[in-house]
């Protein structure tokens, strides 16, 4: 491992330090990267040593006595406790070190909260990555309580009250933000209302968002803006291969930043030219591979994704080489929209780009749902207005115009 090699650790990690270099090394840590984690381990160790501590010490509440100390010595490099990371994971994966516990919750609204994420994910089969919209939504109707009232007094909670929250929230969100909005809200009465912590069942009191279904146009981009899309990535870099594939599986299957993050190795049958996509609400569907997305994703295998052990398809280029997350697909569309010199696109933008090339390539409606794997017909019927060009030619004069 070069530099990494000659770190010498003594102390309580000692015995560790073998496995620690070849977890390193498998997760993709370069030699000098490799080097300053395990002259953090000896000096972790030193410091266990020194107070008389083992493995074990590394609680929590150890590393940041541990890294206060660092910095009062006057260090400047690894001296939070996330540079601890990967040696937590490494020995709480051995089981020498207690896993993190959550502090406690210290407030009525904190309790609430933790029992309420409970009841989503345990009660109601939630996925996790739900749960956080529908907590934060919790999280904001309990601070404006308190804000209005003094303290969070659930019992007095009434109509009257609910319908001044949404309006309020309302205001300052858009038509679609508020739509989600009063839907999590309604899930937080009703847990309420079953925990008995309100008297009423309010869920029927949130008020409905006025809207107006197929009322506008989907914003689509045009084949310009697309291949400008891809030409802002440099595919004589691995971050460009990389962009460049993402990007391909976003326009032309027309796959969510989520989809597009969770695909394996194993999802792509280069022998049957199919793709296995991890939709929502873990439906597994597969998709055909048409051929310049197989050729964008052979590129990113072979000259750009790191050889690592994770089994996802899109991987971080530094270590640690793990999957990335729906949010980095969205960060990839957007830097390649300012690379490209066009407005801020967002990954859905693309999914909406996908479903309106297929229609004026003549696909239909159906197609268009089958590929873009909705589940409801009625959510496809927004793209049956794209085609401006194909409305017009077939639009009639008002009656008693001129024609």
């Amino acid at each position: 491992m070069g530099r990494g090699s000659r770190v010498v650790v003594a102390g309580p990690l000692l015995v560790f330090a073998p496995g620690f270099r070849v977890d390193l090394t498998r997760q993709g840590y370069r030699p000098g990267a490799a080097g300053e984690q395990l002259r953090l381990m000896a000096y972790a160790s030193r410091w266990l040593a020194g107070h008389g501590l083992d493995a074990g010490g590394l609680t929590s509440v150890g590393v940041e006595q541990l890294m206060a100390e660092r910095r009062a010595a006057g260090c400047s490099r690894l001296v939070s406790a996330r540079a601890m990371s990967p040696l937590l994971d490494y020995l709480r994966g051995l089981g020498v070190v207690p896993a993190a516990v959550a502090p406690a919750a210290s407030t009525p609204a904190e309790v609430l909260i933790e029992r309420y994420s409970a009841y989503l994910l345990e009660r109601r089969g939630v996925s996790p990555s739900s749960v956080r919209n529908y907590v934060w939504v919790a999280r904001v109707f309990f601070f404006w309580r308190e804000r209005v009232v003094g303290k969070l007094e659930l019992e007095g909670l009434d109509a009257a009250a609910v319908t001044e929250f949404v309006l309020e929230e309302a205001q300052r969100s858009s038509v679609g933000s508020a739509k989600c909005m009063v839907t999590r809200l309604r899930v937080l009465l009703r847990f309420l209302h079953v925990e008995g912590e309100i008297e009423h069942a309010l869920a029927g009191a949130v008020p409905s968002v006025a809207s107006w279904r197929l009322a506008g146009l989907v914003r689509a981009l045009d084949a310009g803006s697309v291949a400008r899309l891809f030409s802002s990535c440099d595919r004589r870099t691995r971050v460009g291969r990389r962009d460049f594939a993402a990007l391909m599986l976003l326009s032309r299957l027309g796959l969510r930043a989520g989809e597009v993050a969770a695909m394996q190795l194993t999802d792509v049958d280069w022998r049957a030219g199919e793709v296995l996509i991890r939709g929502k609400g873990s439906r597994q569907e597969r998709l055909p591979l048409p051929a310049d997305v197989g050729e964008a994703l052979a590129g990113w295998l072979s000259r750009g994704r790191p050889r690592c052990e994770s089994v996802f398809l899109f991987t971080r280029l530094r270590a640690p080489h793990g999957g990335i997350s729906p949010g980095a697909v969205s960060q990839i569309v957007r830097r390649a929209s300012q690379r490209a010199g066009l407005p801020i696109v967002g990954a859905h933008r693309l999914r909406h780009t996908a479903a309106t090339e297929m229609l004026r390539a003549g696909g239909s409606l159906t197609e268009v749902g089958q590929v873009l794997r909705h589940r409801s017909r009625d959510v496809t019927s927004i793209y049956a207005k794209v085609d401006r060009l194909a409305l017009a030619a077939v639009v009639q004069p008002w009656p008693g115009s001129a024609a």
